[in-house]
């Protein structure tokens, strides 16, 4: 610079260093980002996946018809669709109809089968939805063994034994009436009873009882 002159302007400042981004952390299991929060799956058995909504296990069950007044035929048909129509239960099978004498009771001829049912109902809602079929067909008890417009028998709930006031499972008498056990037979021929083993070994017990099947 020149004697006396102004001194020279100072040199510009260097420009800033880029910074550099800062390196991402690694994802977690089991999470994800959505609208920058994250949420968790919920965990079972394990394994990271949704809850199961179906925990309700189906049971195989027997159910026994019977009637001795008015259409039997026709009531036990109806009946046959209403099972099949409760919440919580499927009719797998019905047997045929059979035709059965009175056992121990003076009346009509009764119409006898039996359903088999896949249901998620406990035994006894599943007794009072029964209660109410017959109740809805008019059945009357105004005496034991009295004729019956309907007659519904919770027999088998799986291989529940249950003994109370209001059911006993299996049916205690189940195996010695040929109006129950030919039927069951006939839709399960190897079915077992917790209690007595195979259930075709009481056939012979049933042989002199009055039935016949319906064409």
């Amino acid at each position: 610079p020149r004697a006396g002159g102004p001194p020279p302007p100072p040199p510009p400042p260097p420009p800033p260093a880029p910074r550099r981004a800062a390196p991402r952390a690694a994802s977690r299991p089991g999470w994800r980002c959505r609208s920058h929060r994250r949420f968790r799956q919920p965990r079972q058995h394990g394994r990271w996946r949704p809850a199961s909504r179906n925990a309700l296990k189906a049971e195989r069950v027997f159910v026994g018809l019977g009637a001795n007044l008015g259409d039997a035929g026709a009531t036990l048909r109806q009946v046959l669709a209403r099972l099949d129509a409760l919440t919580g239960t499927r009719l797998i099978a019905a047997s045929p109809l059979y035709r059965s004498a009175p056992l121990d009771a003076a009346g009509p001829d009764f119409i006898n089968a039996v359903a088999e049912l896949s249901t998620s109902v406990e035994p006894m809602p599943l007794l009072q939805a029964l209660q109410a079929m017959e109740l809805e067909h008019g059945r009357e008890r105004p005496y034991h063994h009295a004729p019956r417009t309907l007659d519904l028998d919770l027999l088998l709930y799986g291989q529940r034994v249950m003994h109370s006031a209001a059911l006993q499972l299996p049916h205690p008498r189940l195996h010695q009436r040929a109006f129950v056990l030919l039927p069951l037979l006939a839709l399960a021929p190897d079915l077992q009873h917790p209690g007595l083993g195979p259930l075709q070994d009481w056939l012979a017990g049933v042989h002199e009882q009055t039935i016949e099947q319906v064409p």
